[in-house]
């Protein structure tokens, strides 16, 4: 199966996404382009990640479940609590069965992009990041707050630094509104605490 074009996969998108969500597609594609020439990560994978990395996002919840059940069974029990976390595993069988992504680099950031993992790849690094920070529909005080990181530390550090200041909101968020906290999310927390000090 030869894989889709940039423009083929923008047509369904567009097509299959809200109007806000392919805004905010677009937006990450761009960002993750642009974290991938400053931290030397390859530029095309990071495109079709940051492209790629919602397509299941507007699949509702119960259909999102459904699927995980009869077509992923190593996805941890405990990720299923969550529902805005469901379409990252989808996304990722998606990228590669309906758009024909064989890159693992590309199908692992798309499937990281929500959750993370501790001993993340730069390019799961960024396209995680790049979901944050997008300048479409992201709160733009907290992008230049992340920016800040990103250009007062050298190299990965500072990568790793705005990834820690992101999980810490997460953590933080999450038992704000009491939601469940998936133990992935704590020990990629526990990691990058490990690695920023």
């Amino acid at each position: 199966m030869k894989m889709n074009s940039i423009e083929e996969i923008k047509k369904y998108l567009k097509e299959n996404l809200s109007s806000e969500r392919y805004l905010h597609t677009l937006g990450v594609m761009e960002e993750a382009i642009e974290l991938a020439k400053r931290y030397g990560a390859d530029i095309k994978k990071a495109e079709i990640a940051g492209l790629l990395h919602d397509n299941a996002k507007c699949m509702a919840k119960d259909d999102l479940r459904k699927f995980i059940k009869e077509n992923l069974p190593d996805v941890d029990e405990n990720e299923l609590k969550n529902y805005k976390t469901l379409h990252a595993p989808v996304g990722a069988y998606f990228a590669k069965e309906k758009f024909g992504v064989v890159d693992d680099d590309v199908i692992s950031a798309i499937r990281w992009h929500t959750l993370g993992r501790v001993n993340m790849t730069i390019l799961e690094k960024i396209v995680f990041l790049a979901d944050k920070i997008e300048k479409n529909t992201r709160d733009i005080e907290y992008r230049n707050q992340i920016i800040k990181i990103l250009d007062e530390n050298e190299g990965e550090l500072g990568l790793n630094k705005a990834l820690f200041r992101c999980f810490t909101e997460t953590v933080k968020s999450l038992a704000q509104r009491k939601l469940y906290i998936c133990s992935a999310t704590i020990d990629v927390y526990n990691w990058l605490l490990e690695i920023t000090e």
